[in-house]
């Protein structure tokens, strides 16, 4: 990869505040793939922020299901909404832990940009028609829509990220590859492959704390924020969820004691969400600084050498935390009004992809133009992993509509 000099004044003006010795440092990135001049104004870390955010992939999440579709309320979360309250936390873990929060944001930022319309149903839906044609992962798919699909710059295609982002979007749940594990295409999804066969993304080793630290906030993030909505939406009732989970039990216990037993369950239930999640940030730190005091590490490549994942959970808040996700799990997320959007997905995807993959000349000009620049006119799998990118770009309301144009037997007319 490209590794530009830095100016000398911008070199000591990295970070606001000071850094642990294991924290990336954008001075000391290992640069991007393709060579060109640093920004005047802003570190390498944060001019990824802000090309993620200027990103139409990014754009687009704001249209996209967190669990609920779009037209179903105003006030459930999207993927937008989660995703800003990921970097929220993240930045927060980050400053506590005395590493880049705008390395750590910027990988949180980028976390979802790979997620299909519906949620993970329909990641689950396309999964199964991309299963003997390539695979699909939303995970891969955020890295091949920052190295390949967005198309913004003249020179190249992607978004010419520092290495440190694309390791953290690759890496953020720990090593890829097991000790003397080759990659090969076979144990690696497209994107990834492809991207480690012009740089070495070291996949037998962890990521960065920055990393780390998004995937943590994720976890704490939608836990948390699935709690409020499935409440909201009348799937369980709070005293359902009490009796079931103890982290939101004893939550609940914290607020009455603070503020009574009357309190409007209103203002009992924000109130819970923040102690819990208070609680879930306390635990990371408590356990993460454990963990950097065994380790002690002195570098990131110290971090990326340790043998372990160094932000984390301690075991008693894992088991809280896997006590409420089997909550949601049976409660919310296999409620019959999902299940029922799930079977709506369960034939708009398939169908599209059928659809597009049968005849790419129904497809928009442009990506027929991309079927045929990849050899997918006689390609079954090169035709397929591009009707499964316009496919996994879409929006709920986008693909809901693009499906009726399809299949609406009016033909457009009414």
């Amino acid at each position: 990869m490209s590794k530009q000099a830095i100016d000398s004044t911008q070199a000591y003006n990295y970070c606001a505040l000071p850094l642990a010795a294991y924290a990336s440092r954008p001075d000391l990135s290992r640069g991007r793939l393709y060579e060109e001049p640093e920004s005047r104004h802003r570190t390498a870390y944060q001019r990824d922020r802000d090309r993620i955010i200027h990103s139409s992939a990014f754009r687009r999440l704001k249209e996209k299901t967190q669990v609920f579709v779009a037209h179903e309320g105003d006030h459930y979360r999207t993927r937008l909404s989660h995703t800003l309250e990921v970097a929220q936390i993240t930045r927060t873990l980050a400053r506590c832990l005395m590493v880049n929060e705008d390395l750590a944001e910027t990988i949180a930022l980028a976390h979802d940009l790979g997620h299909t319309p519906f949620a993970h149903m329909g990641e689950d839906s396309l999964k199964l028609c991309m299963e003997n044609l390539g695979g699909f992962a939303h995970n891969d798919q955020s890295l091949r829509i920052l190295t390949t699909l967005e198309q913004k710059y003249p020179e190249w295609n992607g978004l010419n990220l520092t290495w440190e982002t694309l390791e953290g979007v690759a890496k953020h749940n720990g090593p890829v590859l097991g000790d003397g594990e080759q990659p090969t295409r076979e144990n690696l999804p497209i994107a990834l492959f492809e991207l480690n066969k012009k740089v070495d993304m070291e996949l037998h080793n962890y990521a960065s704390v920055e990393a780390q630290v998004a995937a943590i906030s994720d976890d704490i993030a939608y836990n948390n924020h699935d709690v409020e909505d499935g409440l909201r939406a009348g799937m369980f009732t709070l005293a359902h969820i009490i009796e079931d989970v103890d982290l939101v039990a004893d939550g609940v216990r914290q607020v009455k004691k603070k503020y009574g037993a009357e309190l409007d369950e209103k203002y009992l239930v924000s109130e819970t969400i923040r102690v819990m999640m208070g609680d879930m940030v306390d635990d990371v730190l408590t356990e993460t600084k454990k963990r950097l005091s065994q380790v002690n590490p002195q570098s990131p490549i110290d971090v990326a050498n340790a043998g372990m994942q160094i932000v984390s959970f301690s075991g008693e808040m894992e088991q809280r935390v896997n006590q409420l996700r089997k909550f949601l799990f049976k409660h919310m997320y296999y409620h019959y009004t999902v299940l029922r959007i799930k079977a709506n997905v369960d034939r708009i995807i398939p169908e599209m992809f059928t659809a597009f993959h049968s005849n790419y000349h129904l497809l928009p000009t442009h990506w027929q133009a991309r079927v045929e620049m990849n050899g997918g006119k006689t390609d079954d799998i090169a035709r397929a992993r591009v009707v499964c990118d316009y496919i996994a770009g879409m929006t709920d309301r986008f693909a809901i509509l693009e499906h009726q144009r399809l299949t609406d037997a009016s033909l457009g007319l009414k």
